[in-house]
């Protein structure tokens, strides 16, 4: 990959940070897999990153309602046996709570109708919180929310993936190799998913960076469209928006 494209990135969390998949704009046939510890680290990678799309809320609720933030109800109908996958961030308070019991206590009193948190999604705050600390309207520009299932949507003709990527918890290999064959039909070799990953990045977590940096690059070319089209802005200012 030449070191003066314009870089873009697609990017996920694992057990050992972030996994990104970084691919050039104009020439998007040789992409790199890169390990990040801190999310910081990302926006400071050189050359700069132009676009970074990232699976993780941005914009948090003060309160959250049914269905949750805006985002999130514009896109589950897309995804059909999938929608499960597009989880609803509890509220800002809750997310700040390093304590389980304190964050489903504090969920509680934010949420009509009043709901605790699952440890799936308490497992992912400090992610959230990450991103949160160093998110500024400013920063717009390069990073987006970004959603796998919703990318794959996207690619896949406006069709939800047929088979879950994961049951139970545990990666399910035929619903990984539906999603590989499908990056590989746009532009990924098979090589790529066989190469040896960092300590602490899944087979699905390389898979959903990769499909991420493909939505970077319709993000960059001003393809991309934000659900819901007209996004709200949490207290802060920032922009609630999935991106695909």
């Amino acid at each position: 990959m030449a070191e003066t494209g314009r870089l873009v990135a697609g990017l996920d969390g694992c057990r050992s940070g972030w996994v990104g998949v970084v691919l050039d704009a104009d020439d998007p046939t040789a992409p790199q897999m890169r390990h990040y510890a801190r999310f910081g680290d990302v926006l400071d990678d050189a050359p700069t990153l132009e676009v970074i799309a990232v699976d993780m809320p941005i914009g948090l609720p003060e309160r959250v309602d049914k269905g949750g933030r805006g985002s999130e109800q514009a896109a589950r109908p897309l995804l059909g046996p999938r929608q499960s996958s597009v989880f609803s961030v509890p509220a800002r308070a809750a997310v700040m709570a390093d304590d389980y019991a304190q964050a489903c206590a504090i969920s509680l009193t934010t949420s009509d109708p009043p709901r605790k948190v699952s440890k799936q999604c308490f497992h992912l705050f400090p992610k959230i919180r990450e991103i949160d600390a160093l998110m500024t309207p400013a920063l717009e520009g390069r990073v987006y929310e970004v959603h796998p299932e919703v990318a794959f949507w996207r690619l896949n003709g406006e069709r939800a993936m047929a088979l879950p990527k994961k049951i139970k918890g545990r990666a399910n290999e035929p619903g990984l190799a539906e999603r590989r064959a499908l990056l590989e039909a746009h532009g990924f070799e098979e090589a790529f998913f066989a190469q040896k990953r960092a300590r602490g990045v899944g087979a699905d977590d390389l898979i959903d960076a990769s499909v991420n940096a493909l939505i970077a690059i319709r993000i960059h070319n001003g393809q991309a469209r934000s659900l819901p089209a007209e996004p709200a802005r949490d207290e802060r200012g920032l922009r609630v928006a999935i991106w695909a």
